[in-house]
């Protein structure tokens, strides 16, 4: 990669990306702040699916939801990024003897590229007896449920902000059938002022819901996350 040397030593030189014909100022933009995002880099050199790899893994460091023979279900899971960080994490391959083993089950619209260590199925989370053949594939019910889903961008803010709320309240609710009590639910979210009834809702099922930017998640993005642990269970 080409350097700059100035007084202050070496840095990298930021990576300009030319217009070209036919593509768009915000495809251009895009197309710029991914050869210049480090988590991007990063993802590359590390072998996962996506940058998006990293808020989980930041998530679960802080919160350590990700524990050796935990169950785990993904929902949205396409790429696979989280599925990569669940895996040694929850020990799904058995590598670390003296510990449980977990499972991780990845759902999505999309098939995905098998990944050695969790099982994918093609499945609409939001359909009728979605949640009984979850708890089938399992064996049982979830310690964890997470979600990194975003609804299509319309390119109406207000839009867009109404909808991946819907979309996390409808994988809330899914939670709420696949968990065992205990469990922990992680979910996008968008910064607004909408999200109040699932805070709310939240907080009614879980012992502790908590709110969290992780540092991978970019600076001019609106998404944070919802962790809520302590699932009180079935009324």
């Amino acid at each position: 990669m080409a350097k700059e040397i100035s007084g202050r030593g070496q840095r990298e030189l930021r990576v300009k990306v030319k217009s070209a014909r036919g593509r768009k100022l915000s495809s251009t933009l895009w197309l710029e702040r991914q050869l210049n995002d480090p988590y991007v880099k990063r993802a590359q050199v590390e072998g996962f699916r996506g940058r998006a790899a990293f808020k989980i893994l930041e998530l679960d460091d802080k919160f350590r939801f990700l524990v050796p023979g935990a169950r785990v279900v993904d929902l949205g899971c396409a790429p696979g990024g989280w599925c990569q960080v669940a895996v040694p994490r929850v020990n799904a391959l058995g590598e670390r003897k003296s510990k449980a083993v977990g499972r991780v089950l990845g759902v999505d619209l999309q098939e995905i590229e098998p990944l050695a260590g969790a099982e994918t199925h093609t499945l609409d989370f939001m359909e009728d007896d979605a949640d009984l053949k979850v708890k089938e594939w399992l064996g049982g019910r979830a310690d964890v449920v997470m979600s990194d889903m975003a609804a299509s961008a319309s390119g109406h803010k207000q839009t867009d902000h109404l909808r991946i709320i819907a979309l996390c309240e409808a994988a809330a609710y899914f939670a709420f059938d696949v968990l065992e009590e205990g469990g922990t639910f992680v979910a996008k979210v968008l910064a607004g002022g909408a999200e109040g009834d699932l805070q709310k809702l939240l907080k009614m099922k879980f012992t502790k819901v908590m709110n969290v930017k992780p540092p991978a998640s970019r600076a001019d993005s609106s998404e944070k996350f919802v962790v809520a642990t302590g699932f009180k269970g079935q009324e």
